[in-house]
């Protein structure tokens, strides 16, 4: 389980959580993570034009502040039921406009928009953006000094912000409460919303008090959104946060944009760096490991072989993490490796791939990690080499959890689901939406469906490895891991089978038909059907439930046979922001990337607060002369067009 990290940890006098709840491993205080105040913008920015959307047409604020000439999917639905008055659930997958759905409903009703959102540097990207398309935005966060934070609420009590983002932790303050009551509010949204059940990913307690804000707030329509949610966590999070007649939207949880790629681990550095280089270049990415440890040498490891790589963990010094995601966000072609601390709060929409070297715990977790990538909707990739040590491991952790049985048999489940991704045969797009409840056909782009893997009956092998095990238990009484055991199978000669006399059991040599590479993709396949378990600290095998039927003869073994890449990629790179650009089209397209770089530089923000990738494409493409040929153009919206009109105008005009 990883929670995100607490919106005032370091305040005086302040204890958000109950006294037997432990922090796990990457836990760290939410200033840690956040990037340094920007006066500019902690407050608010008092210089950002007043508001005059109030009662318009959402369509007309989506045009005018987004750029946008029409609603996506579901949002024009959701925004005029909340728009008037109703609550909504909300599953939308990332990148799927979640935040357009609270924050046009914010400008068109009269007050101020909350939002409940749980990271600070999540806070800060998206009140960056907001105030460059000219939102009246701002944040509360122990970030702020005494005077900013002062500042923001003199002008939350004013009616002079349109859209306010608070954490849960400091949500939950009498203060906080008080303050809110002296204002009106138009909306309250739940960004995060999964962040409420007390068995997911991101388990954050605040949330669990969140509830109240239907007897604080009557009347004010509450939103509650997320990315990442399975049946039961919907359920859960209509029940907790007290929204009954909450109208539900559910979108589809695909990502078309994004590949999917499993392939079995060997040498798991190197597959990551002949990964990575088969992308195209400049392109960013975020490469997910479980430990510290892992992280610091797998980025060393990077850098060695002339990536640009940078470390991420929460036992970093604060100014080092906060250095390396400043230049994440803001840099072209990083790869951030990271443990899952590196998560919510990234909104950066070019990460063009998302690798994982080892196994996450469940497939929210992978779904939500993985979400990471092409948030742009642009072509992306999510890579993950898993291995039988992933598994054995996975199994360990769960054994030697503290939970009751209860939650070791909800770990149990998630990590079951998982190895069913990643060993299905079938698409894996379509195993990730059915786990989400979601139905599909076969997607054509992952590795499952443009390769499809080779299975083989392995009803024999894995009759010979249950009968080895069989007979080491019953004849000696001994249990060992799967290298010795496949060390039996194939007949080895080492020192630990002489000294043990494991040359004499029947079973020794009859396994040689199979290479060691083979027959670990067997345990770890049967490890999965549970037709194995792992048992112990060393991961000792042992025989499941199902080891009977096969025994006997009764119950078919089905596998795949593995293949390292298998899917065929081009080792052709290019730049990854141009891969879709006319070439007539290109040089223009990189000059407005340069002036957008600079200018990104100068402000202290991401690129894309600018503009996006999609906007440049478009500006190299229609190549306008005039202002009034800007409006139209998706992403520029009348604050941007007053901003950065002239300058896009010179950059074009100069080619």
């Amino acid at each position: 389980m990883s929670a995100p990290h607490p919106d005032s940890w370091t305040e005086p006098g302040f204890d958000a959580f109950p006294d037997d709840w432990v922090p796990p491993d990457d836990w760290a205080p939410d200033d840690e993570f956040a990037p340094p105040p920007d006066e500019s913008t902690a407050v608010g920015e008092a210089s950002a034009p007043r508001r005059h959307l109030t009662g318009a047409d959402p369509l007309s604020v989506l045009a005018e502040v987004y750029g946008y000439d029409a609603f996506r999917g579901d949002q024009a639905e959701i925004v005029a039921h909340v728009v008037a008055g109703g609550d909504a659930v909300v599953l939308m997958p990332t990148g799927g406009g979640k935040s357009v759905t609270y924050q046009v409903p914010a400008l068109v009703r009269e007050g101020t928009g909350l939002v409940v959102s749980p990271l600070i540097a999540l806070m800060h990207d998206q009140v960056d953006a907001l105030i460059a398309n000219g939102v009246r935005a701002a944040y509360l966060n122990s970030t702020q000094t005494p005077d900013e934070r002062r500042l923001t609420e003199q002008m939350f009590v004013a009616g002079e912000l349109d859209l306010l983002y608070v954490a849960p932790e400091r949500l939950n303050l009498p203060a906080t409460k008080a303050l809110l009551q002296r204002g009106r509010l138009s909306v309250i949204a739940i960004d995060e919303a999964h962040c409420v059940s007390q068995w997911g990913h991101d388990f954050r307690p605040d949330y669990l008090q969140l509830g109240a804000l239907a007897d604080d707030f009557p009347g004010v329509p509450r939103m509650a959104l997320t990315a990442t949610a399975t049946r039961a966590t919907h359920r859960e999070i209509a029940e907790r946060l007290r929204l009954p007649d909450a109208r539900h939207f559910v979108a589809s949880f695909d990502r078309p944009n994004i590949q999917y790629r499993i392939e079995p681990k060997v040498d798991p550095r190197r597959q990551l760096l002949a990964f990575i280089r088969s992308q195209p270049e400049g392109a960013a990415g975020i490469v997910y490991a479980l430990s510290r440890k892992s992280v610091e040498q797998t980025a060393d490891y990077l850098r060695g072989q002339g990536i640009d790589a940078l470390p991420y963990h929460a036992g970093l010094p604060a100014p080092v993490r906060a250095s390396h995601q400043s230049r994440f966000l803001r840099d072209d072609g990083i790869v951030m490796v990271a443990t899952i601390a590196f998560g919510m709060g990234i909104d950066k929409p070019d990460v063009r791939f998302v690798a994982h070297i080892d196994l996450p715990k469940s497939v929210e977790g992978y779904y939500q990690e993985t979400g990471r990538a092409g948030r742009d909707g642009e072509p992306s990739v999510a890579w993950m080499a898993y291995g039988l040590g992933d598994v054995v491991q996975q199994r360990r952790m769960i054994d030697q959890s503290e939970g009751d049985l209860a939650h070791k048999r909800r770990m149990q489940q998630h990590l079951d689901a998982m190895l069913a991704l990643c060993e299905t045969v079938a698409c894996r797009r379509q195993n990730l939406l059915g786990y989400f409840g979601q139905e599909s056909g076969a997607c054509g782009n992952c590795d499952t469906c443009l390769t499809p893997p080779e299975t083989f009956d392995g009803l024999v092998p894995a009759q010979k490895l249950l009968s080895t095990i069989v007979r080491l238990q019953r004849e000696r009484g001994q249990a060992f891991g799967a290298g010795h055991l496949i060390d039996i199978l194939r007949g080895a000669d080492t020192e630990r089978i002489r000294r043990m006399g494991h040359a004499q059991l029947a079973t020794y040599g009859i396994g040689q038909d199979l290479s060691d590479a083979d027959w670990r993709s067997v345990v770890r396949q049967l490890l999965a059907r549970g037709i194995l378990v792992a048992q112990g600290e060393y991961g000792t095998l042992a025989l499941g439930d199902d080891a009977s039927g096969v025994l006997r003869g009764e119950t078919p073994v089905p596998l795949r046979r593995d293949t390292i890449g298998r899917v065929t990629v081009s080792r052709t790179r290019k730049p990854a922001a141009s891969a879709d650009v006319a070439d007539g089209d290109r040089e223009l397209f990189e000059a407005l990337r340069a002036w957008r770089a600079e200018t990104a530089r100068e402000q202290g923000v991401p690129a894309y607060i600018v503009f996006g990738d999609a906007t440049l494409r478009a500006l190299a493409e229609q190549r306008p002369s005039r202002p009034g040929e800007l409006e139209g153009i998706t992403g520029i919206g009348a604050k941007k067009r007053e901003a950065y009109g002239d300058a896009v105008l010179e950059v074009i005009a100069a080619h």
